[in-house]
């Protein structure tokens, strides 16, 4: 076992240090930023609108569509390329797929409501840290919801299975490779919405992470009701 101790100091079950808040941009129905240690993402929700082309629209429910961006300078490595890439289309769609379960939108048919993820800044756990923001924009909009979707990335680096992987461990060389895991849910059913992995993993390894990625999630979901509570908790007085 060579990882003995992370690059950044933390416990192997501990997150970067999180921030959230609410009602962060103007104009926007509902919005939201989420940090997680150099991980910044900002959401904004705008809708329910009406659905254009008109061949899209839904008579029965309104439709949600998330658009994840990261920003050209946002990151480790070279400048991202502006405008959507193919990886980019992938995580709004699984962005989607993962905030879909807590709404219903019955009530807005043949509807679009749309969330806008940006990320100014970037150290691992994007798509993450883009799902937290978007649910608390969604909250924050006032549309009716199933619960937040809390999200976090957990995995494995060499033998040891961790929280919350940055770039330097994801990036990390070992015998045993690494293996990446986001995970969103509902903390109060642990109801799982998104579930993916980069790398290989025994089922007895999958089992611990995913224990693991609902005890943080724990964490970011109480993380998330303060942000709510502070803004409202601010307008009644």
């Amino acid at each position: 076992m060579t990882y003995k101790t992370r690059v950044d100091g933390r416990a192997f079950d501990e997150t970067r240090p999180i921030t959230a808040k609410v009602g962060v941009i103007k104009n926007a129905e509902g919005s939201a930023m989420f940090k997680i240690g150099q991980t910044t993402a900002y959401a904004a929700v705008y809708g329910p609108r009406e659905l254009h082309p008109k061949f899209l629209q839904n008579p029965n429910t309104g439709l949600l569509r998330c658009n994840y961006n990261m920003m050209p300078f946002s990151g480790h490595g070279e400048r991202v390329r502006p405008g959507q890439n193919r990886r980019a289309k992938e995580i709004s769609m699984v962005t989607e797929n993962a905030l879909a379960p807590a709404l219903d939108l019955k009530d807005y048919p043949n509807t679009v409501v749309d969330v806008f993820i940006e990320l100014p800044q970037t150290d691992a756990g994007t798509r993450c840290a883009g799902i937290c923001a978007a649910s608390l924009a969604l909250a924050d909009a006032g549309f009716e919801m199933k619960d937040l979707v809390s999200s976090v990335a957990v995995g494995r680096v060499d033998e040891r299975i961790l929280a919350d992987l940055n770039y330097d461990e994801e990036a990390y060389q070992c015998e045993k490779g690494v293996a990446d895991i986001p995970v969103a849910m509902f903390p109060n059913t642990g109801e799982i919405t998104l579930l993916q992995m980069d790398g290989d993993l025994s089922r007895q390894e999958l089992q611990e992470a995913l224990k693991l990625a609902k005890k943080v999630c724990q964490k970011i979901y109480e993380v998330q009701k303060q942000a709510l509570k502070e803004k409202f908790l601010g307008e009644s007085e």
